[in-house]
């Protein structure tokens, strides 16, 4: 859920690389090459973690790349036992995870 479709596609073109297409309320982003897209709903906002993870062969250089564009984060690049993590905040506070490797 986002508070305006046009704005948030492109904080998601501009900050994160991403393919934006549509108008009115069927706007949808996606990384690019990737067949799975998020449809940016306008509505009552929901803020928090979306469960949506986008995965890169090193977080520390990919959120690193992105703080250079202005990206926040909700948590910053984190070594766990099980991994190794960090959270982007967008501009409506929906977190999206940034994940090593691949599912």
């Amino acid at each position: 859920m986002v508070t305006d479709a046009k704005k948030s596609a492109k904080w998601y073109e501009e900050k994160l690389g991403f393919a934006t297409e549509g108008s009115g309320h069927w706007i949808t982003v996606w990384p690019k090459g990737s067949n799975a897209r998020f449809h940016l709903c306008e509505g009552k906002l929901e803020p928090g973690n979306t469960g949506i993870s986008l995965y890169c062969e090193s977080v520390k250089k990919t959120a690193a790349a992105l703080e250079k564009k202005g990206v926040k984060f909700a948590t910053p690049a984190t070594k766990k036992e099980w991994g190794t993590f960090a959270m982007i905040a967008d501009p409506d506070g929906n977190t999206i995870w940034l994940s090593e490797g691949g599912p």
